[in-house]
């Protein structure tokens, strides 16, 4: 059997050539080989090269700042990037608000299984994700500039459906990442809280001929493990780099935390009672919506609170928390971990993960929300001069049985507080969030009507629902005024219910 060489981070990124397609995997800074993108990085500074590579990712990968994707933000080095989320990689995101690169964001879903249509040599993939969405071609393809102008989605109809059709494209490098190889590049994960696409992106270099650059932790014996526990076999391996301990950190939040890759009672863990606000509030309010036995996603932000709350609450033994990452069960971290759990249920691929969520299978899903209009469509991907992108935003809230949008009232500078009365007001944010027409829809309302959908809208102080093309509000925080703190706050008028009810009083205690 053909053995893979063993090179140094700069030794194996020497083998990466102008106008290369890359693609890297991971989630956050989870599973992503950060020693073999900071050593690109490092060459293309001291040699300007390599030039012009297409860059192709599903889950974003970064810190917000100088991590993950961020290494690959020069002039010059990046001429394409095919990406789910942008908002962890600023640098990247500069070139493409910029205009000095081709720049697409797609559902993160979508680029997670489309490496398998790739590596089955497939041209391309047909799904409903994305239909009404800014992914759609009638509005806008997913392209992200001027710059941007090749088309690859287009609208087809299949037995009276309308359907995007996802065109895939040649991978010629996959940067991948495990814990341990033997000498034959057999990877395994033991360390690792996710898995990601480490196999369909390794294979869909090697259907174009490509190589496959594997950053591991450690070298062990051969033959010493469990055949079944070899996430990459080692026939797809061309070269295996073993990083330095500070660049191969499990999160990038922790270096190593035992409890996000083993089982146990969740009620062995203490998470603490999550801060008195808005988050707080929120968070409770929302747990509120809560059956015994669903199947629950939590999106970034403020709807990782509702773990916290579901643990408070002593519910997390009677509802399964899932991360599209491909966590099933456990409490879902947040920050630089998220993506990742503690004491889960199971870890499966994350493409295993999309196809259970595009099937159906999610009960409830509770999401962020920076824009909302008066149609009740939703934006996170572009508003403010900043381009977020989607991630997995649009395949949960499209296929999600009963969804939840969550976020602040206003946003920006406010402050509010409250008292035995209820809530009151101290300043308002700066930034409206229910707008007019929102800057780009993420989240499609009339899709969602089309379907039959429940949507509810939860901030601090109102909550509404989506109802006959439009919001309803449906209830009110006490204390406060109706026209005072929510209609002159709106850039449009929305239905109101009759009678219109007060947000439960625990959710405030």
């Amino acid at each position: 059997m053909k053995r893979p060489r063993f090179l140094t981070a700069a030794e194996a990124v020497r083998t990466i050539r102008d106008r290369a397609t890359v693609a890297t995997g991971g989630f956050v800074g989870s599973g992503h080989a950060e020693a073999l993108t900071a050593a690109l990085e490092e060459r293309f500074v001291a040699e300007a090269a390599p030039r012009e590579l297409t860059v192709v990712y599903a889950a974003g990968q970064g810190d917000g700042a100088a991590r993950g994707l961020n290494h690959l933000g020069h002039r010059g080095l990046v001429r394409r990037v095919i990406g789910g989320h942008w908002n962890l990689a600023p640098r990247l995101g500069a070139l493409a608000a910029a205009n000095e690169i081709e720049a697409y964001n797609f559902p993160q879903g979508v680029l997670s299984k489309l490496f398998r249509e790739i590596a089955a040599g497939n041209p391309g993939m047909l799904s409903r994700i994305g239909l009404g969405s800014f992914v759609d071609p009638r509005r806008g393809g997913g392209r992200i500039n001027a710059r941007t102008t090749e088309e690859l989605v287009q609208v087809m109809e299949i037995d009276g459906c309308e359907m995007l059709w996802y065109r895939t494209f040649p991978i010629d490098v996959a940067l991948v990442r495990g814990t341990s190889s033997d000498s034959y590049g057999n990877i395994s994960m033991e360390h690792e809280p996710l898995i990601g696409e480490i196999l369909p992106m390794a294979q869909a270099a090697k259907r174009n001929g490509g190589m496959v650059i594997a950053q591991v932790e450690r070298m062990v014996a051969d033959h010493s493990r469990n055949p079944k526990d070899i996430r990459l076999p080692g026939i797809f391996v061309d070269a295996v780099v073993v990083a330095e301990p500070e660049l191969h950190p499990q999160t990038y939040d922790r270096q190593f935390d035992g409890d996000f890759v083993r089982q146990g009672p969740l009620d062995s863990i203490d998470l603490g009672q999550l801060a008195d606000g808005p988050r707080r509030w929120i968070a409770a309010r929302c747990t509120n919506e809560l059956r015994e036995g669903d199947v629950v996603n939590l999106g970034i932000g403020i709807a990782e609170g509702i773990a916290r709350i579901a643990w408070e609450r002593r519910m997390l033994d009677r509802v399964v928390m899932t991360v599209e990452a491909g966590v099933i069960g456990g409490v879902p971290a947040g920050g630089l971990s998220f993506g990742s759990a503690s004491l889960p249920m199971a870890i499966i691929d994350q493409p295993s993960m999309f196809d259970y969520y595009d099937g159906g299978g999610l009960d409830i899903a509770f999401l962020s929300m920076a824009e909302c209009d008066r149609f009740g469509n939703v934006n996170v991907s572009r508003y403010g001069g900043r381009i977020p992108g989607s991630g997995g935003f649009i395949n949960i809230a499209q296929t999600a049985k009963r969804l939840v949008f969550v976020g602040t009232f206003t946003a920006n500078g406010l402050d509010v507080v409250q008292d035995g009365a209820g809530l009151r007001i101290r300043s308002e944010g700066q930034s409206r969030k229910f707008v007019r027409d929102v800057e780009q829809i993420t989240f499609s309302a009339e899709q969602a009507a089309r379907d039959g959908k429940p949507v509810l809208y939860v901030t601090e102080r109102a909550v509404f629902s989506l109802h006959e093309g439009g919001l309803r509000l449906e209830e009110i925080a006490a204390g406060l005024d109706v026209e005072r703190d929510v209609l002159r706050l709106m850039d449009f008028a929305p239905a109101i219910a009759d009678p219109l009810r007060v947000i439960d009083a625990g959710v405030y205690r």
